[in-house]
């Protein structure tokens, strides 16, 4: 591709993104609508994590979920470096937006030391949204900025040892925010309850300033760990084992989209 139709292809993602005055900061806009829930500030979403799929058939996991009506994909992406595991990379993701061309959001999560080095390529490969961790050294901003400038969704993530004012000064500049609940690495692991308190400062924040981040939530969430999270603020939630070694896959789904906002109980 040359630099004239790369330029080309950012403008034209770009087109695909209208501003909202309320809640939503950016609404893919598809022909059947299917990433509507960004715009309901109150909406449980549920996202499965395709790292606890078949890995011999990844596209078959992603039509398994979009057949169950759920719109959101997570995509752990992990560099054997910043986390001791690899997964994929944008070849991967490619071959999955080509098995899945809509109807089904890419959340696309970089475990990467140098994140900013490899936005470009996911966007390209048909990521829906970026995020990176506030954990390695480098430009978190204008990293953050250049994924909007692509056309992307934005999210920072944070791991159960750092702190919630570590991503503060960043609020105002993203879509979502991810607390991890387990150390990164590796999925089945074991929910760590000390991160609620840290999500419910970050929803606080979010509400005093009036931010429209989606706040999210990875690593053991379940039925049962799930509301915990809920009540203290997140809205968002990765499942990985719990979603597909589940007995009634959809009966979770549904679970999950009946946990009630604090805000509205």
């Amino acid at each position: 591709m040359t630099n004239d139709e790369r330029r080309m292809d950012c403008r034209c993602r770009r087109d695909r993104v209208i501003r909202h005055s309320s809640f939503v900061i950016r609404h893919w806009i598809t022909s059947d609508s299917s990433f509507s829930f960004f715009a309901v500030k109150h909406a449980s979403v549920l996202a499965p994590s395709i790292l606890a799929g078949d890995h011999a058939r990844l596209a078959d996991s992603a039509q398994l979920v979009k057949g169950l009506g759920i719109p959101w994909l997570h995509l752990d992406i992990m560099d054997g470096h910043f986390v001791p595991n690899l997964t994929f990379g944008p070849q991967t993701v490619a071959a999955l937006r080509a098995a899945v061309p809509d109807g089904l959001f890419f959340d696309t999560h970089l475990m990467l030391n140098e994140p900013h080095r490899y936005i470009e390529p996911f966007i390209k490969a048909g990521a829906d949204l970026v995020s990176i961790h506030i954990e390695p050294a480098y430009d978190h901003a204008g990293t953050l900025r250049r994924i909007r400038e692509l056309g992307c969704l934005n999210g920072i993530v944070l791991n159960p040892g750092t702190p919630a004012e570590a991503i503060e000064p960043l609020l105002g500049e993203v879509d979502l925010v991810l607390a991890m609940t387990v150390q990164p690495g590796f999925g089945g692991q074991a929910f760590r309850r000390d991160v609620l308190p840290k999500l419910a400062q970050i929803d606080r924040w979010r509400t005093e300033r009036g931010l429209t981040f989606r706040l999210e939530v990875d690593g053991g969430i379940d039925l049962a760990t799930g509301p915990e999270c809920r009540a203290a603020g997140a809205d968002t939630f990765v499942a990985g084992t719990a979603f597909f070694k589940a007995a009634d896959r959809a009966g979770f789904a549904a679970s999950v989209a009946g946990w009630q906002s604090p805000a509205l109980a």
